[in-house]
């Protein structure tokens, strides 16, 4: 199984995308993306995917992500084209709130990459053939601007690519009666919970709004997550909590009531629980550590 590095397609590093058509006639290797993620549209035909231990047959309208840390390849390709963008996952913070609120965000382009790498999932986005049309052409304009390269052609791509994210997810939460229960529960759960992040929310209001028990949230989290709801509602506060220590002079005290902490002694536990660091060291010297959500890695 090799590695393959976004470098190995692009070398500027200040514009860390590629996109461009793949057509396959033969059987394409194992291998897994090393630190960035990579969006699929299949343009026509069909194949055999294989992630991680799984094979799914993949054909033309298919759409999915696949995360730096599953392995994937295709054989058994006929008349296979399909369109891929790879990406570094950071480009997704540009998304606005307004998106990443949507269930079809969160499940297509955050729980379902994560997921796979745990569990088989053979689950994907399937686009009517007039979306598809609509997509090709989207990707058509971003691969002129990509490869012609005229001034602004960075902000044209990802504006489009923007475009694209929105248009997909849209599509996923049009088709959310056919996907899995627990997906869409979750993606609700997560949703409701970077909505209200910054509010003294319980665990029973997240799994009001999931339309769950409580014991099954926790359940679908773990198996999801390797987390739990509040651990990921932690991780959110401190997140934010890392942006006004760095770019504000507001007073510690004052950080955590406004990060959704109701004890700043508690703040500064979790803080140091979290990032090795005293809120206050983080503010007098934050480099050299980055400070965003890590959820999948955080138990409960």
């Amino acid at each position: 199984m090799d590695k393959v590095y976004l470098d190995w397609f692009t070398k500027d590093e200040q514009f860390p995308f590629f996109i461009q058509y793949g057509g396959h006639d033969d059987d394409l290797f194992l291998h897994q993306h090393y630190e960035f993620s990579e969006l699929v549209i299949v343009l026509s035909g069909n194949a055999t995917h294989i992630v991680n231990t799984e094979t799914y047959f993949i054909k033309k309208a298919n759409v999915f992500v696949i995360s730096g840390e599953a392995t994937h390849a295709y054989k058994d390709p006929h008349e296979f084209k399909i369109c891929n963008i790879m990406y570094k996952p950071e480009i997704l913070r540009f998304i606005g709130p307004d998106l990443r609120l949507s269930n079809g965000f969160q499940a297509l382009f955050v729980i379902e990459p994560f997921y796979r790498n745990l569990h088989s999932y053979s689950s994907m986005l399937n686009l009517s053939l007039p979306n598809l049309e609509y997509v090709s052409a989207l990707i058509s304009v971003m691969i002129d601007e990509y490869t012609q390269k005229h001034q602004g052609y960075q902000t044209m791509v990802l504006s489009r690519f923007m475009e694209l994210v929105v248009y997909l997810s849209r599509q996923y939460d049009s088709q959310e009666k056919s996907m899995p229960s627990k997906l869409m529960h979750l993606a609700n759960a997560i949703s409701f919970i970077e909505d209200h992040y910054l509010e003294p929310i319980t665990l029973e209001d997240v799994a009001d709004r999931s339309n769950v028990s409580v014991r099954h949230l926790n359940r679908i989290f773990q198996s999801y997550y390797q987390t739990t709801p509040m651990s990921y509602l932690i991780r959110l506060r401190l997140d934010r909590a890392c942006a006004l220590l760095k770019h504000t002079e507001l007073p510690i005290t004052v950080i955590s009531y406004q990060c959704g902490f109701n004890d700043s002694n508690y703040f500064t536990r979790q803080f140091s629980k979290v990032y090795g660091r005293s809120p206050k060291a983080y503010r007098l010297n934050p480099s050299g550590m980055k400070c965003d959500v890590q959820w999948k890695n955080e138990q409960g």
